[in-house]
């Protein structure tokens, strides 16, 4: 009998310190960078994030979201045997904030480990979770998004700053006999690097470089706009699938306008789109998860549907997956 996976249950979990436009414009303000809410909503369309206070780590966002998942599924954090964590913004730099997480879960034994695919890192993580299960590897997978962005940010630069937001978002991911990943799409082009990085690191107790985010916005939506779309095809091709067959597309949540022109060029209506991006702004790693959780509990998404979701970010890397759920 062939082997697949599915998502049994999810979770999402959102610092409690939620910072509208107009706190964050007054904030700036006080630096001396001049924005408004108008010019943020009109180019991003968020109106709102939630920044984590101090001393509170990816680990501790992963969490929340990863319990609220389990509990979802009715399973227990004992149940789980391989705990994947997609983060650009880590507890430290090593151990993995996996295992930092599985231990806060009381979850240890299993596989466990991050990975680092900025905003496409969730999309990565459940590809992974799904090849380990589909191969026996694993029986049933924790996949978490958490970021804490606000923590890498230049609030020197509206450009950039008004754009992120902290959080986490988590999947059960469990064998099945009936297909419920059904198809995925990877890709990566590191010749982007430099349009979209954080260029620091850590040298003899320093930071050499610059430890906050850069952003080159006109390239990054240039082609954001490109390869979700062929991605998106390409994982509808996989499965045998068309757009028409999609009952919900739930993208990374990085700009409603990256959303919409997505959407426009595989002529899915936005109604069939699931928006968070103007409560969450972007979260990263965290908001395909997070958008997901959201869709399932304000009863939107629904058992049995399929689901397109996509992601694009730093590296450049991006990629789809199709799923029923």
């Amino acid at each position: 009998m062939k082997r697949y996976s599915r998502i049994t249950g999810t979770g999402s979990f959102l610092p409690p310190r939620r910072v509208t436009n107009a706190d964050l414009v007054a904030q700036l303000a006080e630096r001396g960078v001049e924005t408004s809410d108008e010019w943020i909503r009109e180019r991003t369309g968020i109106s709102a994030r939630h920044f984590a206070d101090a001393g509170v780590y990816s680990s501790d966002l992963g969490l929340e979201a990863a319990k609220r998942a389990l509990e979802a599924a009715g399973r227990s954090a004992q149940e789980i045997d391989l705990i994947i964590v997609a983060t650009s913004t880590p507890d430290m730099v090593f151990p993995s904030t996996a295992c930092i997480l599985q231990n806060k879960l009381g979850a240890n034994g299993g596989a466990a480990f991050d990975v680092q695919a900025v905003c496409s890192g969730f999309i990565y993580a459940l590809t992974i979770a799904n090849a380990m299960i589909q191969t026996g590897a694993a029986n049933r997978a924790l996949v978490v998004g958490a970021e804490v962005f606000s923590r890498i940010l230049d609030f020197n630069d509206r450009t950039t700053c008004v754009l992120f937001g902290d959080g986490a978002g988590a999947v059960v991911l469990e064998a099945s006999s009936k297909p419920g990943i059904l198809a995925s799409d990877l890709h990566a082009d590191g010749k982007h690097v430099d349009i979209l990085c954080v260029p620091g690191h850590v040298s003899g107790g320093g930071v050499l470089g610059d430890p906050v985010l850069k952003m080159d916005g006109q390239a990054v939506f240039k082609l954001a706009v490109g390869v979700l779309e062929e991605s998106a095809r390409l994982v509808l091709a996989k499965a045998q699938r068309s757009a028409s067959d999609v009952d919900w597309m739930i993208p990374h949540q990085a700009n409603i306008r990256i959303i919409q022109s997505t959407a426009k060029r595989l002529k899915l209506p936005m109604e069939k789109v699931i928006v968070t991006v103007d409560q969450h702004g972007n979260t990263s790693a965290a908001s395909i998860p997070l958008a997901l959780d959201f869709a399932v509990r304000c009863g939107k998404v629904q058992p049995g549907q399929t689901l397109l979701l996509e992601g694009v970010g730093g590296g450049f890397t991006w990629g789809a997956v199709l799923l029923n759920l």
